[in-house]
């Protein structure tokens, strides 16, 4: 049995976020981290972005031990009793607390198909049994033309694979980017080599001898084909783990709700990361996100607040990415359905994309220009009514 002041399950970036707030109020109080990884903590992003572009794998690593905590890895939570403050993992060991932080992140959406065929990428184990792959076969699937898949696949091209991009949207990234943008892209990913089917489903997945074969269909039914590859890898999103917190009655919708100080219903429990639903003011509605910046400053306000501050959370998260030659950073609702309008100094090269409801800013897309996500957040939080012609030209001076 182990008893910390301050427990935190789940072993990503926003645990690595939040003992870094706990240690920056107190410097003494003992830390439990149970995760089911069985490596310590490090930073995602480059698994998808920079390890493919030479950086060492050695240059991932958050180095938690300096902090003094205690290192529960391999191990899921099963079970949390509020009643006597404590945690069950799948060994049977009992952790007690007196506050605790559910970092559990999401699970990958997987297909009805496939099994252990398909590579849900999203975490370091992942990443290993992809280059294992990539470094001796040439020919890849990639489902999902979302956030993962287009780094995913950019990545394998840039390293000299043969990639076919396969998702039901008209375009890559079409939820966040507008009609032009994403056709553009399909075409940009197409001069870069990789083989884009829009509009198409992945319908099977079929093992032969040490060759897969991919069967997809367009969405109108008109078209088949079958691709024969060395390996599949999918990103068609995760669903927030809320097992632990729906078996304790804590409040849940679209992942574990929190409150301003992002306390789960009980007053000792927090959530923060790619599992909590919160409120944003700037918005003016709740919001779940699953980047880093939101998992490593939402993470460290909950330590902060888990160890005596009592701080709103009121950080409006910026995510990015990087396509090939390409780059961008994003702010608040990017949601191609709203109205957008465009500032292109190049068309598709480098300009500033606003996305608007009634008569307010409510994202703005930064492609390829830098160092403006700041004035990004203070644009999206004035509240308006805003002339769309005082636009034009307000980041790109």
């Amino acid at each position: 049995m182990s008893n910390y002041q301050y427990l935190i399950i789940g072993g990503g970036m926003t645990a690595h976020g939040a003992i870094r707030g706990i240690r920056t109020v107190d410097s003494t109080g003992s830390i439990g981290l149970v995760g089911a990884e069985t490596h310590p903590s490090y930073k995602r992003p480059p698994l998808s972005k920079g390890l493919w572009q030479g950086k060492p794998l050695e240059k991932i690593w958050y180095n938690d031990e300096e902090y003094n905590a205690t290192m529960h890895l391999g191990r899921t939570v099963q079970t949390l009793e509020l009643s006597d403050k404590r945690v069950i993992d799948d060994q049977g060991s009992v952790y007690h607390f007196e506050k605790l932080l559910l970092a559990t992140g999401g699970s990958p959406v997987r297909l009805p198909f496939g099994a252990d065929d398909i590579i849900y990428f999203r975490d370091l184990n992942d990443y290993l049994k992809l280059r294992a792959i990539a470094d001796e076969k040439q020919r890849f699937a990639v489902i999902g033309g979302g956030f993962i898949g287009s780094e995913i696949a950019a990545a394998l091209a840039m390293n000299d694979k043969q990639v076919v991009m396969v998702f039901p949207e008209e375009g890559i990234g079409a939820r966040l980017f507008p009609n032009d943008l994403n056709q553009f892209l399909n075409k940009y990913y197409t001069d870069k080599g990789v083989e884009v089917l829009p509009g198409h489903t992945v319908t099977g997945l079929t093992r032969q001898q040490d060759r897969l074969i991919l069967n997809v269909r367009s969405t109108d039914g008109m078209n088949e084909q079958s691709f024969e590859v060395d390996a599949v890898v999918a990103g068609i999103g995760i669903r927030p783990n809320v097992r632990l917190a729906e078996q304790a009655g804590l409040p849940v919708d679209n992942g574990i709700v929190v409150d301003e100080f992002l306390r789960a219903g009980n007053p000792d429990i927090y959530a923060a990361g790619d599992v909590a639903n919160f409120y944003n003011p700037s918005l003016d509605a709740r919001i779940r996100l699953e980047h880093e910046d939101n998992a490593l400053s939402m993470g460290k306000h909950a330590g902060r607040n888990m160890a005596g501050e009592q701080v709103p959370y009121h950080h409006l998260p910026f995510f990015y990415s990087d396509l090939f030659d390409l780059g961008y950073e994003a702010v608040g609702r990017t949601d191609s359905r709203l109205e957008t309008m465009a500032d292109w100094v190049e068309p598709y090269k480098k300009g500033v994309i606003y996305y608007l409801k009634e008569d307010r800013v409510r994202g703005v897309l930064l492609w390829n220009v830098w160092e403006c996500v700041d004035a990004a957040r203070n644009l999206i939080a004035e509240p308006g009514p805003i002339d769309i012609r005082d636009l034009k030209g307000s980041f790109l001076k």
